[in-house]
């Protein structure tokens, strides 16, 4: 490994970052191909172009790929799913040399491309940039090796660690924004760059959110809107039923058959119910039945019953805490609500954002 081998992974990591929001289920994947110190092809993966980082890479090297090296951050696949294997692409455009980021955590490759590019004469160089291309791809690593996704708990915290401001008098019932435009710009990526949003009722009845991504970047998937309501109080009035179209998904403990759910359904609202514990539901089969749709990453936006319930059944795996200098003066809405384990943090896991006036803590609850 040198300095180029740095360089020319970086760009295919920069590249794979290009199909955020374009390439779920599938992962995050970029690649780059070098001849004599040129890049000579390039390209990152979208799930309805079909083609792997690596067939749109070689594709536009053509016979320039002859002794190249291709850089990629993750394994070439070496099974035949939606396309044929990836590896065999290499092997056929004689490809001198392969960088990779890390091994696919699909157990349907996980060492097994880079064997069989090895086998065929190509030297492999795995583990460059690997923490980076690591934490790219958590959320598939997650969905592909448990079938649940990657939950990301995003709040907004005054310094003193409530959840929103005093409502002040003549001022409507609009709260005043905790943070600052940048920081919720910020938001708006993170909603882009997950597959749905998930949150509780008692945030829709208190607030009426829309909870759409309103990044203006592409996706090809429509962000799905989650929201936890064992008892079906969802109002038709609310403006998340108003701007529904096919993303609105209701977890629920109550019958599917009473005339609530009926007409929610007929307003064109999906409801699974789903078991339930002294009035609350099961978060691990929320996640469950998530990542049977194929739902690779969640942002988790609520209110300190659902933060609290949330940790305490560890579904989360990451910490994004956004705090603004502005001070609450009062208990207004904690954090969480009720006993929670003391979760770990990993050291080497953790960093800290600014965002306008604000600073943002980011935390890793879980290993990838």
């Amino acid at each position: 490994m040198n300095e180029h081998d740095i360089r020319f992974l970086q760009h295919a990591l920069a590249l794979a970052r290009k199909g955020v929001g374009l390439a779920s289920p599938n992962p995050l994947v970029g690649c780059v191909i070098v001849r004599d110190g040129e890049i000579v092809g390039e390209g990152f993966h979208q799930y309805d172009w079909r083609d792997h980082a690596e067939i749109v890479a070689l594709k536009s090297a053509g016979e320039k790929a002859r002794g190249a090296t291709l850089y990629v951050n993750l394994e070439p696949c070496n099974h035949t799913g939606r396309t044929g294997p990836c590896t065999e692409a290499i092997i056929k455009a004689s490809v001198a040399r392969v960088v990779a980021g890390m091994q696919d955590p699909n157990p349907k490759t996980e060492g097994r491309g880079f064997e069989r590019l090895r086998a065929a004469g190509i030297e492999v160089l795995p583990g460059v940039c690997e923490a980076q291309a690591r934490e790219l791809n958590a959320p598939f690593a997650r969905w592909i090796r448990s079938g649940v996704p990657f939950v990301t708990l995003k709040s907004a915290l005054t310094l003193d660690g409530q959840l929103a401001l005093p409502k002040q008098q003549g001022k409507g019932k609009k709260r005043e924004w905790i943070t600052s435009e940048e920081s919720r710009a910020e938001v708006q990526r993170m909603r882009h760059a997950s597959d749905a949003l998930l949150t509780g009722i008692g945030t829709i009845l208190a607030d009426d959110p829309l909870l759409t991504d309103r990044s203006g970047l592409p996706r090809r998937r429509r962000l799905l809107r989650v929201i936890l309501d064992a008892r079906l109080r969802l109002s038709l009035k609310s403006r998340i039923v108003k701007t529904l179209d096919d993303d609105l998904l209701i977890f629920t403990a109550s019958s599917l058959k009473s005339s609530r759910a009926r007409k929610l359904k007929n307003a064109g609202v999906e409801i699974v119910r789903l078991p339930a514990r002294r009035g609350q539901l099961d978060l691990k089969s929320a996640v469950k039945e998530l990542g049977h749709r194929d739902t690779l990453s969640v942002l988790l936006e609520a209110g300190p019953r659902l933060n609290g319930a949330a940790l305490a059944a560890n579904i989360v795996d990451k910490l994004f805490l956004f705090y603004s200098p502005k001070i609450a003066g009062c208990a207004t809405v904690p954090f969480v609500r009720g006993p929670i384990p003391v979760p770990r943090i990993h050291s080497h896991r953790y960093r800290e954002h600014e965002f306008g006036g604000d600073f943002a803590i980011e935390a890793w609850l879980r290993d990838f």
